[in-house]
């Protein structure tokens, strides 16, 4: 799929390199697969709803179950075109997980909450996702709000970049999602002996400050 919507460059940039590599939804879950061999910590797919339905609804929840897959997040299904998705994740026992951003209201986070599963994916600006050099001063009243109305985790994602601001989000949300800052360091090492440990030293750091703050 060639239309990232919800990317910034940083990942506009890393769909054209997957595609350009032949990465495919099922290569995905064949990727998945081997991890489960070595860990039992739940991996959530971020997607686009075209591959999974050029995959079949049915089809996709059977392998993606298989495959040791938790969770998924569409970055482009609403909570009203969710029901479409659902009975599929239902029978797979795959928590569907919905996006809530700054500008939605009261009664759109309670539906999101209500639909979805697993946690909330709060997005923590208005815009597309990238690595960003401060947080937004209101994302802490943010997150309280949207706590007030669900009663599941909240995790926050977009833009979060560094392990300074990793301990910021931690002391008020359940979960911190970063995202482009990797895929640029995966960016400029590529296909190197030198990336897993770079990404493991890259990644430490911000473990270690949601651990220190309890998310």
């Amino acid at each position: 799929f060639s239309d990232p919507i919800a990317d910034g460059p940083t990942n506009q940039k890393a769909a054209e390199r997957a595609l350009a590599s032949g990465t495919t939804l099922k290569g995905v879950l064949d990727l998945v697969t081997n991890v489960r061999t070595r860990s039992d910590i739940p991996i959530v797919l971020f997607t686009y709803a075209n591959p999974v339905l050029q995959f079949g609804l049915e089809a996709f929840g059977s392998a993606a179950a298989a495959s040791g897959i938790d969770g998924i997040l569409f970055t482009d299904v609403p909570t009203e075109e969710l029901p479409r998705f659902s009975p599929a994740l239902a029978a797979a026992e795959i928590d569907p997980i919905l996006l809530v951003t700054p500008t939605s209201d009261k009664a759109r986070i309670k539906a999101a909450s209500k639909a979805g599963s697993g946690f909330i994916y709060l997005v923590s600006r208005t815009g597309v996702t990238g690595a960003q050099r401060r947080l937004d001063p209101e994302l802490e009243p943010l997150i309280a709000q949207v706590r007030k109305v669900s009663k599941l985790p909240v995790a926050v994602g977009f833009g979060i970049s560094d392990s300074e601001q990793v301990r910021q989000v931690a002391r008020w949300a359940d979960g911190v999602v970063v995202g482009s800052a990797i895929v640029n360091q995966v960016a400029s090492l590529g296909d190197s002996d030198k990336l897993a440990p770079a990404i493991e030293d890259f990644v430490r750091p911000m473990v270690e400050a949601c651990n220190t703050q309890g998310s």
